[in-house]
């Protein structure tokens, strides 16, 4: 479950529905049906068909068991947003007839994703011609495709019969991104009637097991919200300065890993969003976790430069001892003020190339960004004209080159953010770890960020994603953020994906996919229906999955999917088979009126006690949640019974800790907590993770579901259960952080 942003960009997301600044306009006027529908209309079997035809679920089982029936209006208003024309019997009607025809008027799909060893491309050619097919390796090697005999299908299409040929890829064929080329000529020679290039991508069938230290069968390690550790050399948040030292400190003492909430690129001006799952993109990374000092040219900084970069450090410097909330807007007002004096200094012509490099291999979209982030100061506080919201309109090409100083330092930016990212990992890796940085990827982007706007054609105008009515959220949940075009997504060839999965890779060991089911479908909700109104939209999960493990497999790394709640269950027999990981939490693994011994665990999990959804265990043991959850009033019952419910379960649990010989009759908060992550070794899963707020008892919760302005999500700053803060320099000193570790590794 995620927090509401702050108010101002929930009123964003209602405006983006009417064509407001920034947001993602509708395409053209909203179109009327001959009857207009009822929100609660039933579907016409026609439209029903034709629903199904492009991937929308038109009925499914809810969290509550019933079969629900999605009503004519959401699938009407899902298939505009494809693009689809449903508004009458007679266009819903020529709909799917286009539906069923358009396959076959095309030589190549847009993309073939298949598995090594296994797959099928498939060829439409037109009677009377023949076909010839080749494949263009990545290294640049072709090699001729063979079509064997077979009887294919055939099919009419605008007066010319099309046979559907089926070529099995090549068993032998590499992994990685290959361009099958096809061309199409009369039967006895002639000038080729159409030629035609598509991607075909090979992906492995399963991921290797995660990496271990020499003589373990698995691992563990530490998990945290970057920006709440700091040390004495951060500026107000932390830093990735921070990341390198906390996860050295954490691999000494045996970690593999260090879990950290997604780095994704924010605003570059105030407001800034605070939840590290709304990104502006999730291409590129967030300069606000740059450590100026670490930047080479620091170095060389005139006295009155370096002294510019101090003057704009010490007030920021000085909330690193504030144990209340983190002021993201003021942090970055001082690093910007300290990266333009930075950036202004002179490159040795080693770093001009490898800034020249970089930006090379970055391409356009690293460009398209800094571009995006130049435009969000240039009209910062201004009401921004219509032509702004498309990249390649007349004025927004007069501003690329008009602000061209600023695209450059937003490049420039990204260059140092992933220079220090890459020492992090670095340190990770010198300090022991077998799998070093995981990072975790949201699972969309704002409405109104960088990749909403430059890849504007890969989503969908008009629609929000979000979540079902549950037990939790009777209304269900909108999370203000557009879904990708599933159809856009494969004729792109799945490159977007690509990308942003070899951003996140590229330094380090692992990645989690917060909400890993939406690769399979998402909940769509049209603007104006509600939460409760939208329905599920399948995507090709066979290919996004496979794409995601062949650049992680290329990077070395480790996939985890955040496989918890209403997940259908086939979906995590699927990521199992496929070598990727699904998650456990301690609160979540219930068993009758108890828990699930941890013996009973899957083996292809990362098992934790808890979540950044949920409050520290140290809060949980005194209540705190409840408390919380009282002085919002987010309590659907009385707080007696809320109590009890907690008491209870507490209890229950307390039991079996004893039971096992973990606590005695009158344990301390500490002593609970260590045995709460002891009682989790017992489980067979592949990875454990200790959560940094349990090992220094902080009692705050970072997250609280249903809240935006009413409580500060993700602006809580690390500290112990007495509130005073706890730096990073103090944890090697800290006997409850270090007897928790040492606890766990011991049963490793």
């Amino acid at each position: 479950m995620r927090a509401a942003p702050r108010g101002w960009r929930v009123t964003g997301w209602a405006q983006t529905q009417t064509g407001a600044d920034g947001g993602i306009p509708m395409t053209g006027d909203t179109p009327t049906p001959d009857t207009p529908d009822s929100p609660e209309a039933p579907a016409s079997p026609a439209l029903v068909r034709l629903a199904e035809a492009h991937g929308i679920a038109t009925e499914y089982w809810s969290f509550f068991g019933e079969r629900v029936k999605v009503p004519a209006t959401t699938l009407r208003a899902t298939l505009r947003a494809m693009g689809v024309d449903a508004t009458t019997d007679a266009t819903i009607a020529a709909a799917l007839v286009t539906a069923e025809d358009e396959p076959w008027r095309a030589l190549l799909p847009a993309s073939t994703v298949a598995r090594t060893g296994t797959g099928t491309l498939v060829v439409h050619v037109r009677d009377g011609h023949d076909v010839r097919l080749s494949v263009g390796l990545e290294d640049g090697s072709w090699r001729d495709l063979a079509i064997p005999d077979q009887q294919p299908t055939s099919h009419e299409v605008d007066g010319v019969r099309r046979w559907r040929l089926e070529i099995p890829v090549p068993a032998d064929l590499p992994l990685g991104w290959h361009t099958v080329h096809a061309t199409e000529s009369p039967f006895g020679g002639g000038e080729p009637s159409r030629t035609a290039s598509a991607p075909l991508v090979v992906t492995p069938e399963r991921m290797p097991a995660p990496p271990t230290r020499p003589g373990r069968h698995r691992g563990w390690g530490l998990m945290a919200q970057l920006y709440s550790v700091r040390s004495h050399a951060s500026w107000g948040m932390g830093d990735f300065g921070d990341l390198g030292d906390l996860a050295a400190l954490a691999g000494e003492r045996g970690a593999d890993f260090l879990l950290v909430n997604p780095v994704h690129a924010a605003e570059v001006t105030s407001p800034i969003e605070p939840s590290p799952y709304l990104p502006a993109t999730r291409r590129f990374l967030a300069p606000l976790y740059v450590r100026p000092e670490d930047i080479r040219e620091v170095a060389y900084l005139a006295p009155a430069e370096r002294a510019l970069v101090e003057a704009a450090r010490t007030p920021v410097a000085a909330g690193d001892t504030d144990p209340e909330r983190i002021d993201r807007d003021a942090v970055w007002a001082a690093k910007r003020a300290a990266l333009e004096v930075i950036f202004a200094a002179p490159l040795s012509a080693a770093r001009r190339a490898e800034l020249a490099a970089f930006a090379a291999r970055e391409g356009q979209p690293l460009q398209d960004f800094a571009l995006w982030c130049a435009l969000e100061e240039h009209f910062a506080g201004q009401q921004r004209p219509v032509e702004a919201r498309d990249i390649s309109s007349p004025l927004v090409v007069s501003l690329r080159e008009q602000l061209a100083d600023r695209v450059a330092f937003h490049v420039w930016l990204q260059w140092i953010a992933d220079q220090q990212l890459e020492r992090a990992q670095a340190a990770a890796t010198a300090s022991g770890m077998s799998i070093g940085v995981m990072h975790d990827l949201a699972v969309g982007v704002h409405p109104q960020g960088s990749d909403a706007w430059s890849l504007r054609d890969m989503y969908a105008p008009g629609i929000a994603v979000g979540a079902p009515p549950d037990m939790y959220n009777q209304q269900g949940q909108t999370w203000n953020q557009p879904p990708w075009l599933p159809a856009a997504l494969a004729e792109a060839g799945y490159a977007p994906l690509r990308d942003m999965i070899r951003t996140l890779l590229r330094h380090a060991g692992a990645l989690r996919i917060d909400h890993v089911i939406g690769l399979f479908r998402l909940w769509w909700i049209p603007a104006g229906l509600g939460p409760a109104a939208g329905t599920y939209v399948r995507y090709d999960h066979e290919a996004m999955i496979g794409v995601l493990m062949l650049e992680a497999q290329r990077a070395g790394a480790v996939l985890i999917g955040e496989d918890l709640g209403n997940v259908e269950p086939w979906v995590r027999d699927y990521l199992s088979a496929r070598g990727i990981l699904g998650t456990s939490v301690l609160w979540f693994e219930r068993e009758g009126d108890g828990f699930r011994p941890p013996e009973q665990y899957r083996e292809a999990l990362l098992a934790t006690v808890n979540t950044h959804d949920l409050p520290p265990t140290a809060g949980y043991l005194a209540d705190e949640h409840v408390a919380l959850r009282a002085r919002l009033g987010l309590l659907t019952r009385p707080v007696e019974e809320e109590l009890a419910e907690a008491d209870a379960e507490r209890a229950t649990m307390l039991a079996l800790l004893r039971e096992r010989g973990l606590i005695g009759d009158s344990p301390t908060e500490a002593e609970v907590i260590e045995a709460l992550n002891v009682f989790i070794t017992a489980a067979p899963s592949r990875l454990l993770g200790v959560a940094l707020v349990d090992a220094v008892g902080e009692r705050r919760t970072q997250n609280q579901p249903g809240t935006s302005t009413e409580y500060p999500n993700w602006q809580i700053p690390l500290a112990g259960p007495d509130g005073r803060v706890v730096l990073l320099d103090d944890l090697a000193q800290s006997a409850r952080f270090t007897s928790l570790l040492a606890a766990v590794d011991a049963r490793i």
